[in-house]
């Protein structure tokens, strides 16, 4: 497989270091990855400005493609003629953080991923929950992607679909393994905060603390609160199928 690797966090990233070298194992990997920090900048394109890219390197020397783009134009800019030839498949992260539920809204990791199905070419996106002390340990979502990219690879995953994972903050021995979820529900409690500059003229922030998590069973919530790696299906079709009868019944057509 050539797998185009790419992320949010930036090209500094240790999770995607970890990303790229546990999916060369897997197939010929090329890194795609924005020079800097793009968190929370959701399917965001740069549409009014030129972009740049540049050949550089990983913090472990690995070589990659860096580019002053969003995620998505990364991998945009990747499919539409800077690579030599097309990705089999995209896979973006390894996030800094998790993406569950409502966060898919946001995620420039999604986002990446889901870029790559504009151009017909199946995702994943890969999340991890933030330890609450001590280092970073990826091996679980290490080892959860490349299983997941094998399988995919004898299985077929259909261009329209995204895969969304995401590991709990546990070594590997203490994960129960994967567990296949629908999105949960997670509810943001943030804060807007009002501070003036010298001038006297407000500026503003958005802060907050951790979103709240509804832990309800079979949602990838619940399932990485319990020790488990959730991996959820997903593509573009916002559509609520339900309510198009629903819509047709109030008579607006015509």
């Amino acid at each position: 497989m050539y797998i185009l690797v790419t992320n949010d966090d930036g090209y500094q990233s240790e999770g995607l270091v970890a990303l790229r070298a546990a999916l060369s194992a897997v197939g010929e990997t090329v890194v795609v990855a924005p020079d800097r920090n793009w968190s929370a900048a959701g399917h965001y394109r740069k549409l009014f400005d030129p972009l740049r890219a540049w050949e550089g390197a990983l913090p472990d020397g690995s070589p990659a493609l860096i580019c002053d783009g969003t995620p998505a134009d990364c991998v945009a800019l990747a499919v539409m003629g800077l690579l030599p030839r097309k990705p089999d498949l995209i896979v973006s992260g390894i996030n800094l953080g998790a993406n569950l539920g409502t966060d898919l809204l946001y995620s420039g990791t999604v986002a990446a991923a889901m870029e790559g199905i504009v151009f017909g070419i199946p995702g994943i996106a890969v999340s991890q929950f933030r330890p609450k002390e001590g280092p970073w340990d990826f091996r679980a979502a290490q080892e959860a992607v490349v299983r997941v990219v094998r399988k995919a690879s004898e299985q077929g995953l259909p261009a329209g679909i995204l895969l969304n994972l995401n590991a709990p903050a546990r070594p590997p021995e203490q994960v129960h393994g994967i567990r296949i979820c629908r999105l949960g529900r997670r509810s943001y409690r943030d804060e807007l905060v009002v501070r003036h500059d010298p001038r006297g003229r407000p500026y503003y922030w958005i802060d907050g603390s951790e979103p709240e998590d509804h832990h309800e069973d079979g949602t990838d919530v619940a399932a990485v609160a319990h020790g488990y790696v959730s991996l959820t299906p997903a593509h573009m079709d916002l559509t609520s199928h339900r309510w198009l009868e629903e819509l047709q019944a109030w008579g607006l057509e015509g």
